[in-house]
């Protein structure tokens, strides 16, 4: 039977990230994937324009719809946008036992708009991150979450001590923004670190990248991979996708999810 997956993140109306890309990239890597969208975003390659919260009652029961029917081999969570939505997928991941939970710390959109609220960070930390099987913040989430500066591999793996702190299982800090060694992803487990190193690619076509990326590793991992594994898979799919980006809009445009089939 093709293992079932979730993502629980808000919708991208340009198609190129949040709940679309994860739709794609967990298609992609052979799972069968379902949704609960917190947010809807008025967003295209250049900006997001509007946001529009969906209230918890209706957050609550698309993720009750799911956990009644589907046998749900993995979930991963992006945009949650404020505190109570938060809280409430917290509640309800600890409700249903989720075991492997990545949680995708989703806070500035590509175009630079804030899609997490100041005021969730505490609540993503206390409710959310301590069930997470794995953590997948990039640099700038990163330093949200630890209010550290990370411009070296050094600061990178005192951050993901910081992090592993918050009761994740593992640390997977992606380092698409690292200024000494672009493109190496560090992964901790609370005894040795793990570096990902992959190839810069020159291109604007990079919009939903994060999303595709913790999305990829999420489809692996409900296909029983190991950790590692999971990550080069997701890792390898990944850049793939954005050397065959999209030239889509005006803006960063998107990857291309199905490259594999041009």
């Amino acid at each position: 039977m093709m293992k079932q997956v979730l993502t629980i993140a808000g919708s991208d109306s340009g198609g190129g990230a949040g709940i679309q890309a994860d739709l794609k990239a967990m298609s992609a890597n052979g799972t069968f994937a379902m949704t609960v969208v917190t947010s809807i975003t008025a967003q295209n390659t250049k900006n997001v324009t509007a946001i529009h919260d969906l209230p918890d009652t209706i957050i609550e029961a698309q993720i009750d719809a799911i956990f009644d029917d589907f046998d749900v081999a993995a979930v991963k969570t992006g945009m949650l946008s404020n505190a109570t939505t938060a809280a409430l997928v917290g509640r309800k991941m600890k409700q249903y036992q989720v075991q492997k939970l990545v949680v995708d710390p989703v806070m500035i959109s590509k175009s630079g708009h804030e899609l997490l609220k100041p005021n969730a960070i505490n609540w993503l930390k206390q409710d959310l991150i301590p069930l997470a099987f794995l953590l997948t913040p990039n640099i700038p989430e990163a330093e949200r979450l630890t209010g550290m500066t990370i411009r070296t591999l050094k600061e990178t793996r005192e951050a993901a001590k910081a992090l592993y702190q918050l009761g994740c299982q593992y640390v997977l800090i992606k380092g698409g923004h690292l200024l000494e060694h672009p493109a190496t992803d560090l992964l901790y487990d609370g005894r040795f670190f793990r570096l990902y190193k992959g190839d810069i690619i020159d291109t604007k076509t990079t919009h939903g990248t994060g999303c595709t990326y913790a999305s990829a590793i999420t489809a692996q991992l409900a296909l029983g991979k190991p950790i590692g594994d999971a990550i080069e898979a997701a890792k390898t799919y990944t850049t793939s996708a954005i050397f065959h980006g999209l030239s889509i809009g005006h803006g960063h445009g998107p990857t291309n999810h199905f490259f594999f089939l041009s």
